[in-house]
């Protein structure tokens, strides 16, 4: 298993151990532990409309600093 694929794997165990905790009763977690499935379905109904806008992917540029010099 690939590094990435493990952390990835750990990184949800301990989410789901943090739900667990929360369904317990540990009730000050529920708020920090709503707010990335929200903000990952908001992403996502994004994505979708504009998909079904039929706006295009805007490309990735990243401007480097050898790019700003003048010759």
């Amino acid at each position: 298993m690939s590094l990435l694929r493990a952390t990835i794997v750990v990184l949800l165990l301990l989410y789901v151990l943090l739900w667990v905790l929360a369904l317990n009763g540990a009730t000050s977690l529920v708020g920090p532990l709503v707010v990335p499935p929200v903000l990952a379905l908001i992403v996502a109904l994004g994505v979708a409309l504009q998909r079904y806008m039929g706006l295009p992917a805007r490309k990735q540029h990243f401007n480097h600093p050898e790019d700003d010099t003048k010759p």
